[in-house]
């Protein structure tokens, strides 16, 4: 748990810029009595609580009131998130999630604890690509070479992902179900771990995070062959997305996200008060560049927008997993 002291708060890059604060009167109404508490469901250092800390930052300055990042990890972001929706929608439990937890959760795991409607959508506030890449020793290049490669060689190869159930497992399995291919799937206990065995060529293919595998392939350690939302990404233009690659991809589209939840119950004054905090945010010259050094796009949006793009990727999401057949327990 972090305690943001107002003297951190005004250190440094993290302060706020006087223009970057409207008027209290413009917020609306409702203001926090209380400190605010934000569940991050995750570890420290990750965007999932980089994301936190800023919305905190912000929060903290504009409402006058004391905030309190907590960091909750374990069971895939299930532990944080469903502490989340245990408590009061009064506005002062603020639930930073992402699409392990709060779309992919829901079709996985047997035993989860929470439901989607204990949860209210408030807004999205960044987005950033999976990436698709090779060993050099492939000598693939792009995602027509991978399919054509693996029509001729079904199964010859091996790709890996940071483990069963993840975003980039996901991204793998939705991409051979829609091309109807095949190539042995290795997990890996972490992002980390998948890396080293696709730059020591233990794999040939890896489906990761844009971050850390981006750098690999900008040195020429790893081949990149495609990021996985519908736009390029602009810390690799060069990179063709994967749904330009191949008519069966056309509607692939696949990100890392990271949003804000309120517990049910939350009035709409709260709700459109906390929307209007982060487009705040993510406004700020300071949190433009910090998301752009994670490889992120601002994406804020309505509370209907997000809450219609949640519901979307739950969708997705069980489609790929029940066509795969996979069930976990949280434990």
């Amino acid at each position: 748990m972090t305690y943001l002291s107002r003297r951190r708060l005004l250190g440094g890059a993290a302060a706020l810029s006087a223009a970057a604060i409207l008027p209290r009167r413009a917020l609306g109404d409702w203001k926090p009595t209380e400190t605010i508490r934000i569940i991050v469901p995750a570890a420290a250092g990750g965007s999932t609580d980089v994301m936190g800390r800023l919305l905190g930052q912000q929060l903290q300055a504009s409402w006058g009131q004391s905030t309190v990042v907590e960091n909750r990890s374990g069971g895939g972001g299930t532990i944080g998130t469903a502490e989340a929706a245990r408590q009061k929608g009064d506005g002062h439990t603020i639930l930073v999630g992402n699409p392990g937890p709060n779309a992919i959760a829901y079709s996985i795991f047997k035993n989860l604890s929470y439901k989607p409607d204990q949860l209210l959508p408030v807004s999205n506030m960044i987005r950033i690509p999976n990436i698709v890449a090779a060993h050099p020793s492939t000598g693939l290049k792009s995602i027509p070479e991978l399919i054509a490669y693996l029509k001729a060689n079904a199964d010859k190869l091996t790709w890996g992902s940071s483990g069963v159930g993840q975003s980039p497992h996901l991204t793998g399995a939705w991409f051979l179900q829609l091309t109807g291919l095949k190539m042995t799937h290795v997990p890996f206990r972490g992002a980390g771990p998948a890396l080293q065995a696709a730059l020591g060529g233990d794999i040939q293919i890896l489906f990761d995070n844009l971050y850390p595998s981006l750098p690999q392939v900008l040195d020429g350690k790893l081949t990149g062959l495609a990021v996985t939302t519908t736009d390029r990404s602009d810390q690799a233009p060069q990179l063709p997305t994967v749904r330009e690659s191949a008519p069966e991809l056309d509607k692939f589209d696949v990100s890392s996200w990271f949003g804000v939840f309120l517990p049910k119950g939350a009035s709409p004054e709260i709700v459109a008060a906390l929307n209007q905090q982060i487009k705040l945010v993510l406004a700020r010259d300071d949190v433009k560049k910090n998301i752009a050094t994670m490889g992120a796009r601002a994406d804020y949006g309505t509370p209907q927008q997000f809450q219609q793009f949640v519901e979307a990727e739950t969708a997705k999401f069980k489609g790929i997993i029940d066509r795969e057949g996979l069930q976990m327990e949280v434990k």
